[in-house]
């Protein structure tokens, strides 16, 4: 029987998720946890990169718990997949100390990812932090760690997989063979739009519907939509294309032909954008309700998320273990102590 490859892929602990992820990432993760050995990383160590105070350290602990919960509402099976706390496996920390060496600071500084993240975080572009800098170092130690051969990430986080590779081609290089060429898996699901119709669906631009949103929380969402803003009556004809109200339909509704009636009525200036967005909250609530119920069903089951952490962080320092042993043996640093060690044993033994 063929071994199946290995995947590593996750999210910082910033708190619940919302429907971006569920079509960004989540769905797929659901389908590929039945294809390949997968691997979700909690990566609380990549906030400290942006968030670094002990306030928001504690305030990830509430975080991660809805991120696990989200996790498993959404159809991820922790009897299939490997659930870790990122900062729990001690051997990430060793390997991105190692993986510094294999990269320069020119390759890192021309990332355009790191300078959004920094803009975003509101981080002087003079002033960023030596661990912003190497979060894409940090990230390789992630996916080289497990020696992961796929990581699906979106077109924002493809270049850090590039340079997870240049990481793994460079130490080889230096001491043999012992990482794979990790290869990016790109989302076949396009960026969700926020609410607000201002770039994808984010927790900080406040502009995101929730998994675990109620039913009125996510009707008051929807009609405060951003649609057509040329659209000033109900029979002036409207815009489709790059209507995010549309663009939901077309993902959330499994009613096509509503939604194609919609549509049409739209384009002739024969629907309201509160029919429109009515029936789109409908939709969503229909999807979404599902979701809630096993949701809470999990969150009323004590112990259980924190079980499900410890088991799979338990796992990751087996599997990173045996990672870390052919890391030494290849760099030789192992046997520097085991020499030391030995030498100090006989004087010792002698005496």
């Amino acid at each position: 029987m063929t071994e199946k490859k290995r995947i590593l892929t996750g999210d910082r602990p910033t708190g619940k998720l919302h429907i971006g992820h569920l079509v960004g990432s989540i769905q797929n993760r659901v389908e590929l946890q039945d294809k390949y050995e997968c691997i979700f990383i909690i990566a609380d160590l990549h906030m400290l990169t942006t968030k670094p105070a002990r306030g928001d350290i504690i305030a990830m602990r509430e975080n991660l718990r809805h991120m696990v919960l989200d996790y498993l509402a959404c159809g991820i099976d922790p009897e299939k997949s490997v659930i870790y706390l990122q900062s729990a496996v001690p051997a990430t920390y060793e390997l991105n100390l190692f993986f510094e060496n294999m990269v320069s600071v020119n390759r890192l500084s021309g990332l355009p990812s790191l300078k959004d993240m920094a803009r975003n975080a509101h981080i002087d572009p003079e002033n960023v932090p030596f661990g912003l800098l190497g979060y894409p170092v940090l990230q390789s130690a992630d996916i080289l760690l497990p020696r992961a051969h796929y990581v699906p990430v979106g077109k924002d986080n493809a270049a850090h997989v590039e340079v997870t590779r240049d990481i793994a081609r460079r130490f080889n290089q230096c001491y043999g063979d012992v990482f794979p060429m990790p290869e990016a898996m790109m989302s076949p699901v396009p960026t969700l739009v926020g609410t607000d119709g201002k770039g994808k669906m984010s927790k900080s631009a406040g502009n995101c519907i929730f998994l675990s949103d109620d039913a009125k929380t996510v009707v008051k969402k929807v009609r405060g939509m951003y649609t057509d803003p040329k659209r000033v009556h109900a029979d002036v004809p409207g815009t489709v294309e790059g209507n995010p109200v549309f663009d939901y339909h077309d993902i959330f509704n499994k009613d096509k032909d509503e939604v194609l009636d919609l549509k049409e009525r739209y384009r002739k200036g024969a629907v309201g954008d509160v029919e429109v967005k009515d029936k789109l909250a409908a939709a969503l609530n229909l999807f979404l309700e599902p979701i809630r119920e096993r949701r809470l069903s999990f969150e009323n089951e004590k112990g259980l998320v924190e079980e499900i952490l410890y088991r799979g962080t338990n796992k990751m320092n087996e599997i990173a273990a045996e990672t870390m042993k052919a890391v030494h043996q290849a760099m030789g640093v192992a046997g520097t102590w085991k020499k030391i060690s030995r030498v100090a044993r006989e004087r010792q033994n002698a005496v």
